[in-house]
């Protein structure tokens, strides 16, 4: 709110100084005028300026808490103020309801009330929106705190989208934001900026028209989420309520605030009554005498024509006696009682030295009858006013009153809408906001090493290729390899059952051949402790579960939300024996079967039901029923559309339908899984059954059927010398692609579909060509569905 109105150039929004004080001029606005109205009325205590030569005012009656609508920040003494400006409608409402209601809250000066606002925030002439009102609240309640202040900007869509800057925030100019953003593009800490154009036209009603033009297919949103967090786009602005009171300094709450600016208003007020008040009887007191000498004229005019000089004429007009009834038709009968009162009952009254002063300075003309009535209409105007200010400083509540009606009458004169609005969005930026979202691939190699790369980076090649360098270094292979999207969170599970917490996107970023960042820079872990397992969540689901196995055929469920705590240094995923270790991790939800798979090609399915939830620090219950010195090797969920796709370490693998789950549930006999003969070695898969044969017999052979927990699972793959131990299970469709990883780092992308569909307890297909003296250490799927729809589900 302008206390100065200037003619010629300020400045502008645009940051362009102003111009030379010789071209300027300047004057009081209004405003200021109630800043200083009755600063002539003894309202404000006056001290010496600086060199003593003038008297200046303490402070100034301000009929306007100009404190709190205009504000003020600096720094003196070693203390800092930082009180920004507020709505003047706003502030006058609050005022009056806390005249009305002393002990109202913070809350009651704050809410709306009828449709009208008490104080919401701070209200900054260059509009934006404040984040939240709960900061505000905070502040105003703690005499201190931060807000964030963020430009009023418009999105317009499109292939080539804006973003269309109409409001900036507080002490932000057009030219240096325009700078700021163009800056930002050319270092490249923001891409998708095509150009930035200042179309601001103060006259024609657009102070602030600041468009960025995107280029094609960029999304304006995450663009603007850019700008706010490293341009002036978005700022922090302190409030500090501090203020001198009784000339000391002190940090007050907004209610505390309020209450000193009424209190100085109070103190004025009754100041400036009593000021007029003496006034009022010092007029009315020299207009009783000329109304005496009026009413007795032919004395005084004897008196002053038989004295020698004016001294004489004075002091015989005070001898003048006054009888009691000339002086009740003189100035009528209730100032006579009050003079009555004032000076006792007599038969006769004197004038006084100022009422004879008075008198002897009548002219001829004030003796007429006209000038008689307006002496007297003005008498008795002063006497009702003497009444008013008697009545008004009887009590305070009248005080409070006329400062009620002064507020009311400030709002309705200067009162404007606010400028500043609110927006759902509280401090910083989220750190998600600013990066885009899409898939990537993550791997993380044996030796510890983590690394995310776009999924392009792996072309599609033929089953039996030869494949492309995934980047492990010398003497280390990938060891886990999925996809996510970047805004993912990844649980990660050690071998030492201990679960760590990781956001995709602070993955470092690498090229198809680089080795990566060691994980021990990602995430604190121990000595010889690595990663096996590890699951991508979008959200942490209350009706999901994570299911875990280890190597001795222990299984774990624990619900997903047990996880959604990070701390450092990680959280214990499961209990484990000594000799133990976990093995793989897996999302599951009611309904969900799981199939447990073994080094020697043994597999089990069960219903994840029959696992019941326990905590995290707790070591399960018995999956599969391990022979010998068999290990659990991994473990999927069952898609009963879909396959099990099972791979050793020679490069042969086969994909074996999953089937529905319509067998009784049962232990298998001893002797199901080894009853079952092998196919001969060979490129080939064993043929499948004569038609008779097919119809006859039931098909037990092409799919998994669901046993109870516990078992010793049936015969999934022939293990002979051809094919080596199980390396790696996943579950698949036809529409999948795989990636297959050697101990060397080579890595061959495959459609699913090129491998041949074959039934359990045989031998299967070459599925990759490993180099001379190379192993096939692990498959991982990328599934279409989770590369269009954003990692929802864990994905491995």
């Amino acid at each position: 709110y302008k206390l100065v109105h200037g003619q010629g150039n300020f400045g502008s929004l645009a940051g362009l100084p102003a111009a030379a004080p010789r071209y300027t001029e300047a004057r009081l606005s209004n405003l200021a005028a109630d800043l200083l109205a009755d600063l002539d009325r003894e309202t404000v205590d006056f001290i010496d300026n600086y060199d003593g030569k003038y008297r200046e005012p303490l402070v100034l009656p301000c009929r306007v808490p100009n404190l709190l609508v205009n504000g003020s920040d600096g720094i003196a003494v070693g203390m800092a103020t930082e009180i920004p400006p507020h709505n003047l409608k706003e502030v006058c409402e609050s005022l009056v309801r806390l005249i009305d209601e002393p002990d109202i809250t913070l809350d009651g000066l704050m809410e709306q009330r009828n449709g009208v606002w008490g104080v919401r925030g701070p209200d900054f002439p260059t509009g934006g929106l404040i984040g939240g009102s709960e900061a505000v609240k905070a502040a105003y309640r703690n005499r201190r705190g931060r807000i964030t202040l963020r430009a009023r900007c418009e999105v317009v869509e499109g292939k080539r989208a804006q973003i269309i800057i109409r409001e900036v925030p507080f002490q932000v100019t057009r030219n240096r934001l325009a700078e700021q953003i163009g800056e930002l593009v050319k270092d490249e800490r923001i891409k998708g900026i095509d150009e930035v154009r200042d179309e601001s036209s103060p006259r024609m009603g657009e102070p602030v028209r600041i468009v960025v033009y995107l280029k094609k297919d960029v999304d304006p949103h995450l663009v603007l989420n850019q700008l706010y967090e490293y341009s002036s786009l978005q700022k922090t602005v302190s409030i500090i309520l501090l203020a001198l009171v009784d000339g000391r300094p002190r940090e007050l709450t907004l209610k505390e605030m309020m209450e000193e600016f009424l209190k100085h208003r109070v103190q004025v007020v009754r100041r400036r009554t009593e000021y007029l008040l003496r006034e009022a009887k010092r007029r009315g007191h020299v207009l009783e005498g000329q109304l005496i000498a009026i009413s007795s004229l032919d004395e005084v005019i004897r008196i002053c024509r038989n004295s020698p000089d004016r001294n004489e004429a004075k002091h015989q007009l005070i001898a003048m006696e006054v009888a009691a009834p000339v002086l009740r038709r003189a100035i009528g009968d209730d100032p006579f009682a009050a003079l009555q009162r004032e000076l006792g009952v007599a038969d006769v009254y004197h004038m006084t030295e100022q009422q004879a002063e008075a008198v002897v300075r009548l002219q001829l003309g004030q003796l007429a009858a006209l000038e008689r009535d307006e002496i007297f209409k003005e008498y008795s105007g002063l006497r009702e006013q003497i009444v008013g200010y008697e009545r008004l400083l009887s009590d305070e509540k009248n005080i409070r009153d006329a400062i009620r009606a002064e507020l009311t009458e400030l709002r309705d004169k200067y009162g404007d809408e606010r400028k500043t609005g609110f927006g759902d969005f509280e401090g910083r930026t989220n750190v998600e906001d600013l990066i885009h979202e899409e898939d990537v691939v993550v791997s993380i190699s044996h030796g510890g090493y983590i690394k995310r790369m776009p999924p392009t980076t792996f072309r599609t090649q033929h089953r039996g290729g030869k494949g492309v360098q995934g980047g492990a270094r010398e003497e280390d292979f990938i060891e886990h390899f999925f996809v996510a999207s970047t805004h993912a969170y990844m649980l990660c599970f050690t071998n030492r059952g201990q679960c760590h917490w990781l956001k995709v996107y602070d993955i470092p970023e690498g090229g198809r051949t680089s080795g990566g960042r060691s994980i021990a820079n990602v995430l604190t872990l121990g000595e010889e402790e690595k990663i096996e397992g590890v699951i991508p969540v979008r959200h942490f689901e209350e009706d999901a579960y994570l299911l875990i196995a280890t190597k001795n055929g222990l299984v774990k469920k624990t619900a997903l939300t047990e996880y959604s705590r990070p701390r450092q240094g990680g959280v214990i995923g499961i209990k484990l024996d000594e000799g133990d270790s976990l093995i793989d991790v897996a999302l599951v939800r009611a309904g969900d079967e799981v199939v447990l798979s073994t080094r020697r090609g043994m597999a089990i399915r069960f219903s994840e039901a029959d696992a019941r939830p326990m905590g995290r620090a707790t070591m399960g219950v018995r999956g599969i029923n391990l022979v010998g010195d068999d290990a659990v090797i991994g473990m999927v969920v069952a898609d009963p559309e879909g396959q099990l796709l099972t791979v050793c370490e020679n490069g042969y693998g086969k994909r074996t339908p999953f089937g529905p789950n319509t067998e009784k549930v049962g232990e298998e006999v001893d002797g199901e899984a080894s009853g079952e003969e092998p196919e001969p070695a060979g490129e080939e898969a064993e043929a499948p059954p004569a038609e008779g044969e097919e119809a006859a017999a039931p098909r037990s052979w092409m799919r998994y059927r669901r046993q109870r927990r516990g078992g010793k699972g049936v015969k999934d793959i022939r293990t002979t010398e051809r094919n080596g131990p199980v390396v790696g299970v996943v579950p698949v469709r036809d529409s999948d692609d795989l990636m297959l990883i050697t101990l060397q780092g080579m890595v061959t992308r495959i459609k699913a579909s090129e491998i041949r569909v074959t039934g359990r307890n045989t031998q299967g297909v070459r599925v990759i060509t490993p180099n001379e003296g190379d192993k096939l250490a692990s498959v991982a799927k990328v599934a279409r569905e989770e590369v269009a729809g954003a990692a929802g589900t864990a994905t491995e």
